[in-house]
């Protein structure tokens, strides 16, 4: 009977254990990973009338300007580089659009840097990720 007690024990201590060093180590997983920054500043380029309007934005939540409901989801900056490289990834609706087919205009990461990499393509407005901040 005592032996029995001892591996029920044993097993109890090893889960225990394991539980543990997994938490610990997805812990200091997570102190790693870059932190999103809290504002994002974007310039906004209105083809038809040639206005340049700059915006901040909180991160996730959303912004209307005109026709375009825009929600920056994460914003980085770089720590490595001496040019460091601002990367934001955004969520572009145009409200005037009806059809389900095409929900977002622009759904992707963008880069301060080379905004050409990952083009906003409309034919009223142009966007374009500045800088980001806390």
């Amino acid at each position: 009977m005592s032996l029995k007690k001892n591996i029920k024990a044993g097993k109890v201590n090893f889960l225990l254990i394991t539980v543990l060093s997994i938490l610990i180590i997805s812990n200091l997983h997570a102190e790693t990973l870059p932190k999103s920054e809290t504002t994002a500043e974007l310039s906004i380029l209105d083809k038809v009338s040639s206005k340049n309007t700059n915006i901040k934005i909180q991160v996730g939540e959303e912004f209307f300007f005109q026709n375009l409901n825009i929600k920056v989801l994460r914003c980085y900056n770089s720590e490595f580089d001496d040019d460091p490289e601002v990367t934001a990834y955004m969520q572009v609706k145009d409200t005037t659009m009806n059809n389900n087919d095409k929900v977002f205009v622009f759904n992707d990461w963008t880069f301060a840097s080379s905004p050409s990499i990952r083009p906003f393509d409309h034919p009223v407005y142009d966007v374009w990720l500045k800088k980001c901040y806390s």
